[in-house]
């Protein structure tokens, strides 16, 4: 293992073996740490697409929020969990399929195509002629920012699925799915990830399906490792500590050393980053 691979692993926090049922308390311990340290919080908001990440972590908000609520009288917590489409989506089956896996306290549906439309129809009407993938970051934000007015309406938090194979690579919209207050994953890969939710009972086709972003109308459903060039199982050798492939390793750097930026906060004078 080389420097920049021990490094990226540091930064991470990714362990090479993990035991499903203690990653699951620790996350479930945090969420309720979370909540108990600042005592004016009233639950958690997530957006729950069908896929793997969102549904992991809708699940353990869920149980967060009932061990919270344990032994009152009236259930004080709540988790949110925020349908968000984009006009008509492909794998609503999927979706549907995770809410009744999670059971959240509350659901919202907010498709978000009219407001992308309208602002993409703006930009264009002021002479900015965006592209279909800047078009895609617009549908991140903008469920992002429908998820921050409904925690700020029911003074909650706004969780993120930030995982390390996507820490890693960037693959995630700045202020978008990019943005939250807490990331209850962040420290395990992919496959760990699909280990907590085996251990969960969750529908095994909600984590071994084909992971996508689905942010593109001209490449709908675009395969995430299609648009990373690299498979999430090397990622997650990587991260492991685990020898991959000479061109594995080479695309799974520069992805890493590309999206520093997306890792970083707003950088100011005192920053060595940019020096």
């Amino acid at each position: 293992m080389d420097e920049l691979q021990r490094q990226i692993i540091e930064e991470l926090k990714v362990q090479p073996v993990i035991d499903p049922k203690t990653e699951i308390r620790r996350s479930i311990d945090f969420l309720k740490a979370y909540i108990e340290k600042y005592g004016f919080f009233n639950g958690f908001v997530l957006g729950i697409s069908g896929g793997q990440d969102s549904t992991l972590v809708g699940k353990l908000a869920q149980m967060a929020v009932n061990e919270l609520n344990e032994g009152r009288d009236l259930d004080k917590f709540t988790f949110i969990a925020v349908r968000l489409p984009y006009g008509i989506q492909s794998d609503v089956n999927d979706v549907e399929d995770a809410l009744a896996f999670i059971q959240p306290s509350e659901t919202y549906e907010i498709n978000i195509k009219q407001a992308v439309d309208a602002s993409a129809n703006s930009l264009k009407a002021a002479g900015v002629e965006i592209t279909d993938f800047t078009k895609g970051n617009e549908k991140a934000r903008e469920r992002m920012k429908a998820q921050y007015s409904i925690a700020a309406t029911y003074n909650c938090v706004v969780l993120g699925t930030d995982q390390a194979a996507e820490a890693l690579s960037g693959f995630f919209t700045k202020h978008g799915d990019g943005a939250a207050d807490i990331v209850p994953i962040f420290r395990l890969n992919k496959r760990q990830g699909r280990q907590l939710l085996k251990e969960l009972d969750c529908p095994e086709h909600l984590y071994t399906k084909i992971p996508t972003a689905d942010l593109e109308d001209d490449r709908p459903m675009l395969p995430d490792e299609v648009a990373l060039g690299v498979s999430y199982e090397e990622i997650d050798d990587y991260l492991e500590g685990k020898q991959v492939t000479n061109t594995a390793k080479n695309r799974i750097e520069a992805l890493y050393l590309k999206s520093q930026h997306k890792r970083h906060l707003p950088i100011n004078v005192f920053d060595q980053f940019w020096k």
